[in-house]
């Protein structure tokens, strides 16, 4: 199988060279008969195109488009129109992936079309702050996913993404795009096949408060799309995973006591455990006041929306 990895990408050059050589290193059997990565570029202001320009010679597989600013979603939809291979295989562009992550996509993929062509794999995905060696993290309880459909690490026949109608290019802010595109792929009755052999590690910047006002807007934009989510699929399950119901309001008002818990209250304590070396423990306690933006954000929104 002929495979065409997409990657949007927008202003992540650093993490971005890691990625890209990972997939030039890849080791893959005869069950593999071709690899290209077609990284979409979302209009980036980094120096991306730049520095990929004067680095072709590393990158024989690589090829680039760029676009305007349009979100993840509409970068995807053209990474599959341009793409060659009838196998695509979504990564994000701060993902580092092993050596044998297609050869595992392929093998998972071959031994399960016997049954059914209705079918993709998903990788796992393996959370880390550590920049110079990102594939030496362990995997923890933290990184299960339960997700259906989800771009960090998939791979799925081209033309099952055609017949769902690709992305929805109206996620144009952060969230919820693959999930719903998800939802349509159920409908056409595909299945999931977990790949944990197909492992990415997915770096972030190790958590600091200067970061907050950026994880803020996220959840706002998260909130926003999941309205979209919603209209096009109202239904309770969507309402849940969107955090739209009341139990929500509920739940994320009394651990935030209605937002009296927020960035700046809990500042003192968060910088505290930062400086003792608990940046993970100190982003997962923020989750309560970032959590409550989400449900608000979602409430404000939707009161917009369903008036229109």
């Amino acid at each position: 199988m002929f495979f065409s990895v997409v990657i949007p990408t927008y202003n992540r050059l650093p993490i971005l060279q890691k990625c890209l050589r990972a997939l030039e290193n890849q080791a893959y059997s005869a069950a593999v008969t071709g690899l290209e990565v077609v990284l979409v570029d979302d209009g980036s202001t980094d120096g991306t195109v730049e520095w990929l320009a004067t680095h072709q010679g590393a990158f024989p597989h690589l090829r680039i488009y760029q676009q305007d600013h349009q979100g993840p979603a509409a970068a995807r939809n053209l990474g599959v129109e341009q793409a060659r291979g009838e196998i695509i295989v979504f990564i994000d562009s701060d993902l580092v992936v092993t050596d044998s992550f297609l050869e595992a996509h392929a093998r998972a993929l071959i031994a399960n079309s016997q049954k059914s062509d209705r079918i993709f794999t998903y990788g796992r995905v393996v959370n880390t702050c550590n920049f110079e060696h990102p594939t030496t993290e362990p995997y923890k309880i933290t990184d299960f996913s339960a997700a259906y459909f989800a771009t960090g690490n998939v791979a799925i026949a081209r033309h099952w993404l055609i017949e769902a109608g690709l992305f929805d290019p109206q996620f144009q802010l952060y969230g919820w795009e693959d999930l719903e595109l998800g939802v349509r792929l159920k409908k056409l009755g595909l299945k999931l096949i977990k790949c944990p052999a197909a492992v990415g590690y997915h770096w972030h910047p190790p958590f600091s408060l200067e970061q907050i006002p950026a994880l803020i807007e996220k959840e706002k934009q998260r909130g926003r799309m999941g309205v979209v989510f919603y209209q096009k699929h109202p239904t309770w399950s969507v309402k849940m995973m969107i955090q739209m119901t009341i139990l929500h309001r509920i739940l994320w008002g009394i651990l935030s006591l209605r937002g009296q818990l927020n960035e700046r209250t809990m500042a003192h304590f968060l910088q505290w455990l930062i400086n003792r070396g608990q940046s993970q423990l100190a982003l997962e306690i923020s989750r309560i006041f970032l959590n409550w933006y989400n449900v608000q954000a979602v409430q404000q929104y939707w009161a917009t929306r369903e008036h229109t």
